[in-house]
């Protein structure tokens, strides 16, 4: 997780209720450090979201329709997602060691008393300081020559692309997608941070665990959430993508903002 100068902990709730989401939402204004940054209504919902966001918290009830606050974690994991610290908030005991069997920070039974939010949120704060003290720094540059070109799947075609040419390449479900200002096609590399390393590192930044662009070919950086942006590219699309927060400081010094 990202260090930041304000010691902000981002954060979302996930709870098929409202009156749930209101009231959690306002005992959490009571600690200034806690930013909440959405909300979810459904799990499907939830794991969309945390995935965009990546969230430093998640305040999630266990009981929603479709799939459940366990199930969310559940499909987390099976993507390799590197889980933000979740706290379950619900009515029902009963699901506890599950909860915990998943790795969950803490567990809180509604109606949640202030006392006991306050526990968690400090558990919350040093959990996240001793995970940045544990970051490790990123290995220097490879030394074997850089690619040069790149292959691009369309259709039944292969095509042969300068590097420079490619405007950003994102991954899902194991697919990574390679956009240029003409072509969009599918590269022949398993993984962002495989093609990544035979590219130029100062030319090609993964800006997001799923994505990696030219900083040469971003044409708008546009103003998200409150403390997070995108980054509007110069494909035909115009597509926009997102930077987190690891990434945001970067930005910043990148950019002067």
């Amino acid at each position: 997780m990202q260090e930041r100068a304000t010691a902000t902990l981002t954060t979302m709730i996930v709870d098929d209720e409202q009156l749930a989401q209101d009231e959690l939402a306002y005992l959490l204004r009571e600690f200034p450090d806690i930013e909440v940054v959405g909300t979810a209504r459904h799990g499907l919902e939830a794991v969309t979201l945390i995935q965009k966001l990546e969230p430093d918290l998640v305040f999630m009830d266990v009981q929603m329709p479709g799939l459940d606050g366990l199930g969310v974690v559940r499909k987390l994991r099976e993507i390799n997602f590197d889980l933000p610290h979740i706290i379950f908030a619900t009515a029902f005991d009963q699901y506890a060691v599950e909860a915990f069997r998943l790795e969950a920070m803490d567990y809180l039974l509604k109606p949640i008393e202030r006392a006991r939010l306050e526990e968690t949120i400090e558990r919350a704060r040093r959990a996240i300081q001793d995970r940045q003290k544990a970051i490790v720094p990123e290995p220097p540059p490879r030394l074997n020559p850089q690619r040069t070109k790149l292959l691009v799947r369309s259709g039944n075609r292969n095509f042969i692309v300068d590097a420079s040419e490619m405007v950003y390449a994102t991954i899902e479900d194991g697919l990574i997608t390679l956009v240029t200002s003409t072509l969009e096609g599918h590269s022949n590399y398993k993984t962002i941070e495989e093609l990544q390393a035979n590219l130029d590192r100062d030319t090609f930044w993964r800006v997001h665990r799923s994505y990696l662009v030219n900083i040469n070919r971003i044409r708008e950086v546009v103003p998200w959430f409150k403390s997070s942006f995108q980054l509007r590219m110069d494909d035909k699309k115009q597509t926009e993508v997102p930077v987190s927060r690891v990434q945001t400081k970067r930005l910043r010094e990148l950019l002067k903002l």
